[in-house]
């Protein structure tokens, strides 16, 4: 192929650079989609959608085990892997032929293999160049690593080797409390095989309010997967049959943990070394590319999206942020997006879901006297009854002011974010929400009630 000159080149097609693409290809532009694997990236093929595949698997499978408490008869009689990969499979075949149909029709030109750039907008790949009069950088992430740590696919996996395991392990470490590792705990957990977590911070899902991690931790317990908080990874030696992987603990006593496998949920980190990043001036650090609100490197008519930029590693922000470079680079002047506004969900059971400002960020920030909390128990919350399960809706208010944060656990809370992340985003009052009609019998109206009781008038919950 000729070299080619797009109006948008864009290095990277997964959710950030496909989203970029089509966007910018909707409003007239010319697009050129580097991308050396299929389309979609890690979200589609090894990330957000296999992996909420498993946990719905997982789900099915708790539903058959505990059926009896809901008065139906069931038995679960084992977890077939093949027949669970060939579901998960089958949806992100379907989701993959959707996006590329998508891209074709937008005639969106898709250049396949490893791309680098060479220059100050311009990729290479192969033999062949391409240039644009805007370059978007959207190259991704990889699972990380500790020193000392060799991942072998056998019995030393990150999570995309896991996703392809055609066998349930009879006992799994996870290294890492994050979202990615108590994902995987609560599958395997559901799935029958006995789970411990190591993480290295003094909580599971620290990246969360206190009061979220300290939920998903008691329901943890209650299912009996053990995790060990302020202990940190020091060796693994791996044998025939598993591995053996000493700790050093909180109290600085080492340990040896033994399992058939050791999952490495580390974190993701930024996909930009030997990609001429560096070469080209782009200013980085710690591998991550440095960009300003507006999605702009230091090089003019450069700018990066998703993963490799500094922030919340989440698909739904590299789509977003897709969308907001394509717009920007047609001259549109769109709004800045606000991070904290982005909402996050870890998929276990039970969910967590958040959006806005923790209650220490809130503290730091406007002072302990200058804001207010709210928590409801979803005990008060008929459909949460009727699912058995447990957890909270927790607000945070700026005092006299808006909703400055919503906290959320409980199975299937995700899905309330959508509603949490407009009352944040929107800069609602809880005097605002509380007149708003809330569908009887939903989870959904656990959010109203919350805002009814920081309003001054509870209806279910205690004032």
């Amino acid at each position: 192929m000729a070299d080619a000159h797009f109006d948008v080149l864009i290095l990277g097609a997964g959710s950030g650079g496909y989203a970029c693409a089509l966007r910018a290809a909707q409003l007239g532009l010319t697009v050129g989609l580097v991308e050396k694997g299929p389309l979609g990236g890690t979200c589609l093929h090894v990330g957000c959608i296999p992996t909420k595949a498993l946990l719905h698997a997982a789900e099915i499978a708790d539903s058959a085990r505990e059926s009896g408490q809901f008065g139906v008869r069931a038995t679960l009689e084992g977890i077939d892997m093949p027949g669970v990969n060939a579901y998960k499979d089958g949806v992100v075949s379907r989701l993959f032929k959707g996006l590329t149909g998508l891209i074709k029709s937008r005639g969106i030109t898709v250049i396949e293999g490893e791309g680098r750039m060479t220059g100050p907008k311009q990729v290479t790949v192969g033999e062949t160049s391409y240039t644009g009069s805007s370059l978007v950088l959207a190259s991704g992430s990889y699972a990380r690593s500790l020193p000392g740590l060799d991942i072998d696919g056998e019995r030393v996996v990150t999570s995309e080797h896991a996703l392809r395991l055609d066998r349930v392990p009879a006992s799994v470490i996870v290294l890492g409390g994050g979202v990615i590792g108590c994902e995987f705990a609560s599958v395997w957990k559901s799935f029958g095989a006995e789970v411990t977590i190591v993480e290295a911070l003094p909580r599971l899902v620290a990246a969360e309010d206190e009061a979220s991690s300290k939920a998903l931790e008691r329901a943890f317990r209650k299912r009996r997967i053990d995790f060990r908080t302020g202990t940190r990874f020091h060796s693994v030696k791996v044998t025939d049959d598993g591995v053996g992987v000493t700790v050093d603990g909180a109290n600085g006593e080492q340990s040896v943990i033994e399992a058939e496998l050791l999952l490495v949920a580390v974190g993701r980190g930024p996909a930009t070394d030997r990609l001429g990043y560096d070469e080209q001036g782009v200013a980085l650090e710690r591998g991550f590319v440095l960009a300003d609100e507006r999605c702009r490197t230091n090089l003019e008519g450069v700018f990066a999206v998703g993963d490799i930029v500094p922030g919340l590693q989440l698909a739904h922000r590299g789509f977003q942020q897709g969308i907001f470079v394509a717009e920007e680079i047609a001259g549109l002047d769109p709004q800045p997006i606000d991070e904290a506004g982005i909402p996050r969900v870890t998929y276990s059971h039970p969910e967590i879901a958040s959006v806005g400002l923790d209650e220490a960020t809130a503290t730091e920030r406007y002072g302990a006297d200058g804001i207010e909390t709210l928590t409801y128990d979803l005990g008060g919350n008929g459909k949460s009854q009727i699912l058995k399960t447990q957890g909270f809706v927790k607000l945070i208010r700026r005092k006299d002011g808006p909703v400055i944060g919503v906290h959320l656990v409980g199975d299937r809370v995700g899905e309330l974010i959508g509603e949490a992340q407009l009352i944040y985003n929107w800069e609602g009052y809880a005097e605002d929400v509380a007149p708003l009609v809330h569908a009887h019998p939903t989870q959904n109206e656990a959010l109203g009630e919350a805002h009814l009781a920081l309003a001054g008038k509870p209806l279910h919950a205690h004032s």
